[in-house]
């Protein structure tokens, strides 16, 4: 279905109703700046849903919002491309939600408004499962500068798997365990995606990435559990180089 969307929008928040959902869909680096405009007006009664790739972010969110609002976490299981201003590419897909209050309230309002929102009983499981199929996408397609289901090709099965496998470990030492088919199940699930992954997108447009926020946390995880993760601290040192070679562009040098 294709459309012309007119959506209201402001520049400021003056004024937070009470009982308002605020979804939160930044960037996780830019999660700060987003909620410092309207921290001073949250309720008790807000809610702050988390609708954003990678870990780590809910400790963010708090240090800026403190107690006063509900946060709420959510996995989103659906690509878009933002490719041309005003142009937006979304593949159909779901949102998970946490099988709370909030989440099982959140999760009516999506589903009566068109948006498929599924509620889990462990919703911890499903962030690491996305957060490891994001490792494998992200960083290798924006290094390659291919579409996602590109990465499915033989010659990279070996780095996919390894990437998956240091997940895997790190995954179980904080408490969440995967099957050891999950490198073929992330396969599948790859193949069918015929999207630009949301990483690439930011190295063509010069803009930094959530690589600190993917495969930059299973090294940091990994390092407080003492688990070697050198196949994702190989693909974050890449990425790193990428975002600072647009930087040096940028800055014409």
């Amino acid at each position: 279905m294709e459309g012309v969307l007119r959506i209201k929008a402001d520049t400021q928040i003056s004024e937070i109703p009470p009982n308002t959902l605020i979804i939160l869909t930044t960037k996780v680096h830019d999660s700060q700046k987003a909620l410092e405009g309207v921290v001073k007006l949250l309720r008790g009664d807000t809610t702050i849903l988390i609708l954003q790739n990678g870990m780590g972010n809910e400790e963010l969110v708090k240090a800026v919002v403190g107690d006063k609002p509900h946060v709420e976490r959510g996995v989103l299981h659906f690509g878009a491309e933002f490719l041309r201003p005003g142009e937006v590419t979304i593949m159909k897909g779901w949102v998970v939600l946490g099988s709370n209050e909030n989440g099982k309230e959140i999760a009516k309002l999506f589903n009566e408004s068109g948006l498929t929102t599924k509620v889990v009983d462990d919703l911890k499981r499903d962030i690491w499962r996305k957060l490891i199929t994001n490792c494998v996408i992200n960083p290798l397609t924006a290094i390659l500068e291919v579409r996602d289901y590109e990465v499915v090709a033989p010659a990279l099965a070996n780095l996919r798997h390894e990437i998956v496998s240091e997940c895997i470990e790190v995954a179980k030492a904080e408490g969440v365990e995967f099957d050891s088919n999950l490198a073929q199940e992330v396969d599948t699930e790859i193949s069918g995606l015929k999207n630009y992954s949301s990483m690439h997108q930011d190295l063509m447009k010069g803009k930094k990435t959530e690589i600190d926020f993917l495969n930059g946390k299973v090294v940091e995880m990994g390092r407080k559990h003492k688990i070697p993760t050198p196949v994702n601290e190989s693909v974050v040192c890449m990425i790193k180089y990428l975002e600072e070679n647009n930087a040096r562009r940028v800055e014409g040098k």
